[in-house]
């Protein structure tokens, strides 16, 4: 089930969810041919777009998210509650489904 939003800044994900795009596939080689749409493959690498403020422990105290705005990450293939906005779409996923953290 996918939800409509009107603008993407509206949306602020709670607890340990974190709002991220996926990359969209190069449609063109390094020789500089284009590959048609049903070719190319839909990419496991996001950007963080929003974070929450992270969990809590069973004291209470916050859990400090593992990733910021503006972060690189591999997510599963398949997962992750879907958000469209427009023609955007967008995926909110807990702070431990994402794979790994991708540091350039």
């Amino acid at each position: 089930m996918t939800t409509a939003l009107k603008s993407i800044k509206s949306l602020a994900p709670l607890l340990d969810r974190i709002l991220v795009q996926r990359v969209k596939a190069e449609a063109k080689t390094a020789s500089g041919i284009f590959l048609p749409e049903s070719s190319v493959k839909e990419l496991n690498e996001a950007k963080v777009l929003a974070v929450g403020p992270g969990g809590l422990d069973k004291e209470g105290k916050r859990i400090p998210m593992s990733v910021g705005v503006g972060d690189k990450v591999l997510i599963p293939q398949y997962g992750g509650s879907p958000v469209k906005v427009g023609e955007e779409e967008y995926s909110l996923f807990r702070d431990h489904e994402l794979l790994a953290k991708i540091n350039e």
